[in-house]
């Protein structure tokens, strides 16, 4: 196979069980040119030494690997196993669990998940920037099926009907951009339009359902809603992006719908 990059399950098994290809993806991921950068010195020109799997610099004469400063760098778990991995991950409409890739890949479901977790926490987005030009905000209940709890824990948790016993997230996403959500601990008025305020640039057009604690976001923002009881899309007024990023969320991991 040539080292074109994968563009299938099949491919990428294949393609990175090649420990020179897991390296060689490595440096072009993080060097430019593929020239390694030394991390202590920040001198560009290590050489490789195969015997070893590691780079020397030329100037301070340390090691390190292709794994420095990456989520992989403090594990066993060889790149053969971490980059497919990362690779199912990203490529997973719906999800994977680790049982999945505990299949998948021929490591242990503990291991599995480990390596899901890690992959997960990387890929979240750490922006600073708000959100701009349309975003729709929703809200959703996440927490354990009431099926499948003990029945003392059911009685315990589960007083009521709908969302009793779980927890409230809220989310909002910007078209064609990212999504944000956060626990809350209420759908009041101060809370929701907060969250708001906090994560969306002023000015930006915000699309919600028929919520009255979104009331009053105007004229800070250019608020339009959607009656659900009506209609489900009015127009670009619709919050069925946000719906489906629920849906995915929840379809990934039933467990906790």
């Amino acid at each position: 196979m040539k080292d074109s990059k994968p563009a299938t399950l099949l491919e990428a098994v294949r393609y990175f069980s090649d420990p020179e290809h897991c390296r060689q993806f490595m440096a072009e991921m993080f060097w430019p040119n593929a020239e390694p950068v030394c991390p202590f010195c920040k001198v560009q020109g290590a050489y490789y030494i195969r015997t070893r799997k590691v780079y020397k610099c030329k100037a301070c004469r340390k090691t390190f690997s292709a794994k420095h400063g990456t989520i992989f760098e403090d594990s066993r778990i060889g790149l053969e196993k971490w980059l497919p991995a990362v690779w199912l991950l990203v490529n997973a409409k719906n999800g994977i669990s680790s049982w999945e890739l505990h299949r998948a890949l021929g490591v242990t479901q503990k291991t599995a998940w480990f390596m899901l977790q890690r992959v997960r926490l990387a890929m979240q987005v750490r922006s600073s920037d708000k959100l701009s030009g349309e975003v729709e905000a929703d809200e959703t209940y996440i927490g354990g099926l009431a099926r499948n709890m003990h029945k003392g824990k059911r009685e315990a948790k589960i007083k009521g009907t709908g969302g009793m016993g779980k927890t409230i997230v809220m989310g909002l996403l910007e078209r064609h951009g990212e999504v944000r959500t956060m626990v809350v601990p209420n759908t009041k008025k101060a809370v929701v339009q907060g969250q708001v305020q906090k994560h969306v640039e002023p000015g930006s057009s915000v699309y919600t359902d028929a919520l009255a604690s979104y009331k009053g976001l105007d004229p800070e923002f250019e608020h339009k809603f959607v009656d659900h009881a009506e209609r489900y899309v009015d127009g670009r007024v619709h919050t069925n992006g946000m719906e489906n990023f629920w849906s995915l969320t929840k379809r990934a991991c039933p467990s906790v719908s």
